[in-house]
């Protein structure tokens, strides 16, 4: 059931079609838009960030050992090990007394090719904290400290952090804990699998915290978001989709592995969730603008940013226009 979302064309052929299946859902408790399956089931990958940061914050983890909200941001991002990126890492370690070798993400090169060829001319090693999950990491780690909980197995599913993650999840998402399938991410935390319009509905009490009852939550949530747009750098990095939709402050967004991205549009009461069969996430911006575009919303600029992102003309080696990039689908409006 799934629909083209973007055509590429080198010169008059097209080269790749990238596929899959979005969804947007309203405050009214309903899928408002649609292209392909809106209950597509996909993994969450990093996209679910903002939401095991949740019992973080609502234990007063990251108040307890006095993160400021930048270092608080990186546990909620998929950064790029970008200098300031490991500063604040580095400084959630020292507040902290976590150590490096506590990270069960493995130690790796930063996904940011600049901060890479910097470190091999200078024959640095791999580090752990170079992973673009590290903040994650340590944000649970700091969490386990403050509540007592073993550090060693902090990573398994059966840890008390990780059923409340679990639990945090599915009721945000309206969705039955019972449901949610399990795997296992790269990093090696769990990582949680659910309909489009279940992980839309989350989304959308991340850009409606009002509709969240419980009121711990429903605090970190708010705390969250305010920390994702004031820092949107630490969420993602340079040049970066997330931190690109996070300067308007109007939407909270994440994107994760394989190409599933979520935001959600606080003023509008809307959020929508997306899935690229591919796995490719070239194409999100172009995704993002679009939807925008026929939604009518009404920051051009945040969208000019998406174009930035992902232009339309495709340039070769030489700067030279050979082919073009086109968003083919049509939100299906539901009643």
């Amino acid at each position: 059931m799934e629909e083209a979302l973007v055509r590429e064309y080198r010169g008059d052929i097209e080269e790749c079609v990238h596929a899959g299946h979005i969804c947007g859902v309203d405050d009214k408790g309903g899928i408002r838009y649609s292209v392909g399956n809106p209950e597509a089931v996909s993994y969450l990958r990093s996209a679910g960030k903002p939401f095991q940061a949740i019992p973080v914050v609502r234990h007063g983890a990251d108040v307890r050992f006095g993160l400021t909200d930048a270092e608080a941001a990186i546990t909620i991002g998929s950064h790029r090990a970008e200098p300031f990126h490991v500063e604040a890492l580095e400084s959630i370690m020292r507040k902290t007394g976590l150590t490096e070798d506590q990270l069960i993400c493995h130690p790796t090169y930063p996904l940011s090719v600049y901060a890479t060829e910097n470190l091999l001319r200078s024959q640095s090693p791999k580090r752990a904290i170079y992973h673009n999950c590290s903040g994650k990491h340590l944000g649970i780690l700091a969490l386990c400290k403050a509540m007592d909980y073993p550090t060693e197995s902090y990573g398994e599913p059966d840890h008390p952090a990780q059923r409340e993650i679990l639990e945090t999840l599915a009721y945000l998402a309206d969705y039955p804990k019972e449901k949610i399938g399990l795997g296992t991410d790269g990093c090696g935390f769990p990582v949680f699998a659910m309909p489009l319009n279940a992980l839309a509905t989350a989304y959308l009490k991340l850009a409606c915290p009002d509709l969240i009852e419980n009121s711990e939550i429903r605090s970190a949530v708010v705390t969250i978001v305010r920390r994702m747009n004031l820092h949107s750098e630490m969420v993602a990095g340079t040049d970066r989709i997330c931190s690109s939709l996070l300067l308007d402050p109007n939407i909270v967004a994440k994107g994760g592995a394989k190409g599933v991205y979520c935001f959600g549009l606080k003023k509008e009461r809307l959020a929508f969730a997306l899935k690229v069969l591919d796995g490719s996430e070239d194409e999100w911006p172009l995704i993002v603008a679009s939807i925008l575009e026929q939604i009518g919303y009404d920051n051009p600029e945040t969208i000019e940013r998406m174009y930035k992102l992902a232009p339309l003309d495709i340039r070769n080696d030489n700067r030279r226009i050979v082919g073009r990039n086109q968003p083919v689908f049509t939100l299906h409006l539901h009643k």
